[in-house]
């Protein structure tokens, strides 16, 4: 299964799979448009004097657990969490964007410099609905086995979720997306912002979220890393290439959170089907 943008005008694509007590739900729909409702609602929400060339606004992963609690992965959200009121890359590429936008009717209103590249550490939002219990957010020492992932296992659902996308007017990349794992006896997502300013910079933020089916909690991972190129000392033919420039890129922050489910949940073994609409 692949992930391809929806045409303008057509209706969302949504997929929806069930594993035990989990309705996890992946929706794709087309770029935002110019003007418009959705549009005014963006603007209005965010102080950004600029919004990524391609922003997914209705593409959304969502986690909803039959007890009323869950995640859930949007465009609004990740964005919510760029600096909106300075620039933390002064740097040359700067000045380059702003000319190379000077046409742009946006842009035109830019009185304030803001983070242009789209950084953020954005990990998800959690969700809860009628008033109900959510999760407990808590420090952990535990860690997600990323070995026990390694061992081939069936795919049950996969998906991978595109929330934005800026080309920083050929100065480089900035990109958001979302990719889910569904196994028989678990599910892993991996949420990666990736960030390259050509010559200049590079950036991986990833969030790692994983749950054994039976268990009353989901582990999250987040961690920063980055560099400048010219301390990169690896092929530049690597440095579009975020799986493999990741493992090159000094760590500069990271968190472990264990999710916990409410005290009145209880859990049970998944039970898996899917459903595509």
């Amino acid at each position: 299964m692949t992930s391809r943008p929806v045409p303008r005008g057509k209706q969302p694509v949504s997929q929806q799979f069930q594993f035990g007590p989990w309705t996890l739900t992946s929706t794709k729909s087309h770029i935002l448009e110019s003007e418009g409702h959705e549009r005014e609602k963006f603007e209005s929400e965010l102080e950004l004097p600029q919004l990524p060339e391609m922003v997914f606004a209705d593409n959304t992963l969502s986690l909803q657990h039959q007890g009323g609690f869950g995640l859930v992965f949007t465009a609004l959200g990740a964005l919510k969490l760029v600096d909106a009121h300075q620039d933390p890359l002064k740097v040359a590429a700067a000045e380059e964007w702003q000319n190379a936008r000077s046409s742009c009717e946006h842009i035109k209103n830019v009185v304030k410099p803001f983070d242009w590249t789209y950084s953020t550490d954005y990990k998800g939002e959690v969700i809860t609905v009628d008033n109900k219990p959510g999760f407990k957010v808590t420090p952990t020492s535990e860690r997600i086995d990323l070995e026990k992932l390694k061992v081939r296992e069936k795919i049950m659902f996969y998906d991978d979720v595109l929330l934005f996308e800026d080309e920083l007017s050929d100065n480089g990349s900035s990109i958001l997306s979302v990719k889910i794992r569904v196994m028989p006896s678990s599910f892993f997502i991996l949420l990666r912002f990736f960030m390259r300013v050509d010559n200049v910079m590079i950036r991986v933020n990833d969030t790692r979220i994983y749950h054994q089916g039976g268990q009353n909690f989901i582990l999250r991972e987040f961690t920063s890393k980055d560099d400048k190129v010219e301390n990169i000392k690896v092929s530049s033919h690597l440095f579009t290439d975020p799986n493999e420039i990741n493992k090159h890129l000094p760590l500069r922050s990271e968190t472990f959170e264990k999710l916990e489910f409410p005290e009145e949940v209880t859990t049970c073994e998944p039970d898996s089907t899917v459903d595509t609409t």
